[in-house]
Order: C-alpha cells, then structure tokens, then sequence
C-alpha cells in the first residue's frame, strides 16, 4: 500500500509461514518505529503441522535478532486474519495497553486485506493503522514450503476476500480497479 511509515505505539506482526514478515517487524523495532512487538499467530493453512505457534516462532526469531522478551508480546489462538486483530486488542485492553498508532507487518500479498481487516475489527475509530510488508519481489517470494503457483493461488483467493468480505462485515471495502477484476472474473 506504500504508507510512509511513521512512529507508532506498537508493531503488530499477523502470523504466517512466512518468517521474513518477523525480520521486517524487528527491523521496523531496531529502527526505532516502536516500543513494542506483538506476534499474533497460531496455526493456519500453511502451519498446522508446526510445532509452535506461529506466534511464538515469530517471536522467537525476534529475539535470536536482538529485541529484548521485554518488549515483545504474543497472541497464540488466532488463526486467520480477523482474529489477529480481535484476539490481539483483548490481550492488549486486558493490559491497558491499547495503542493510538499502529504499524501492522503482514505478507506482501496480503497487505490490503490486513489494512482492511484492521479497520473493521478494532474496537473504536480513533486508532492510526499504518501497513508495511517485507521488499519481495513475486520472482524470489517462493519459498521451499510453498510454490509459486500455490502463491499465486493464495494470492487470488486473497483477491477474493477483498471483494467478498465487505459484504460478510469481516472488513471495510477496498476499490478493486476494473481491469483486475476482469482478471479475476476470467
């Protein structure tokens, strides 16, 4: 989505298979972006058969790079993206801790629909969502779990989500230019 990113109250990093989505939250940390981390994850589509949560082995690469367990919070029950969002305010307003700004960490693909899932599902309008994704191109985003083609496959289903969930209110509509949506339709 390209927002210039600015000084936030928390990084929430949304869980995935992809571990480059952690190293870019503590980049944006060691930046001095915020003071503080949130992995939320627990298993999906691509991490059932993990061991450890996705939130946790996020975590857990966050700290084999530097940041301090002090700074780092984890929600492990979430297991899509809406519930990223919820399960995290709850453990955050349970610590009065619930931010003003946020910059949310997702896949590069999956940037929009986070963004438009956040503004949906946190609780109130008063806070500032700002997104931001690890720099892969689609050419070296394949990894030695997932395919180019089950990405590609992930990528439209994600295409669908942001045409279809407004209507379910799971998050808030987002233009989708005519010439995609051809696309998708074909």
């Amino acid at each position: 989505m390209d927002h210039d990113l600015s000084k936030a109250d928390l990084i929430l990093v949304c869980g995935s298979n992809d571990i480059r989505v952690a190293e870019r939250a503590v980049e944006l940390y060691q930046a001095g972006l915020a003071p503080r981390l949130m992995f939320s994850g627990g298993r999906g589509n691509f991490t059932r058969d993990w061991e450890e949560t996705e939130a946790a082995r996020f975590a857990g690469r966050a700290v084999e790079m530097g940041v301090p367990e002090a700074a780092i919070l984890v929600e492990s029950e979430s297991s899509n993206t809406g519930e990223n969002i919820k399960f995290s305010y709850k453990i955050l307003d349970e610590k009065k801790m619930v931010p003003n700004t946020v910059i949310l960490v997702q896949k590069p693909f999956m940037e929009r629909r986070t963004y438009a899932t956040f503004m949906k599902q946190w609780p109130g309008c008063e806070v500032i969502a700002q997104v931001t994704s690890p720099n892969i191109d689609l050419e070296d985003y394949h990894t030695s779990s997932l395919t180019k083609t089950e990405i590609i496959n992930t990528m439209v289903g994600d295409l669908q989500r942001i045409i279809e969930y407004p209507k379910l209110g799971y998050q808030i509509y987002q233009h989708v230019p005519e010439d995609v949506l051809l696309a998708f339709r074909r």
